[in-house]
């Protein structure tokens, strides 16, 4: 799940990004806002839940994926969006189009 603030005065969103799976004990975030590079989730054991946040800019458009205890890849199932990768699967998107 994927939840945004917009700021007043910054060319900038917060992005909260929310992933469970039964199976997962570790989950890191992939994106191409960071280049790829893993971004750990903390892991809220009370609400079965890994999170993170991201400053990401306005008004853009980013794929990004999970990646579960270092071997499985899934999507955002409440992404923006999805788009074919080069590895025949597909990536999540994160929207950040500030609505007036």
């Amino acid at each position: 799940m994927l939840n945004k603030r917009f700021f007043k005065t910054k060319n900038e969103a917060e992005v909260t990004f929310e992933f469970s799976h039964p199976d997962a004990d570790d989950v890191c975030l992939f994106g191409e806002f960071n280049d790829w590079q893993p971004v750990p989730m903390k892991h809220n054991k009370k609400l079965g839940v890994f999170k993170c946040k991201q400053r990401l800019p306005v008004d853009k458009e980013f794929h990004f994926r999970y990646l579960i205890n270092g071997k499985q890849w899934d999507n955002d199932h409440q992404a923006d969006g999805y788009i074919a990768n080069n590895f025949g699967t597909e990536n999540s998107i994160v929207n950040t189009l500030r609505i007036n």
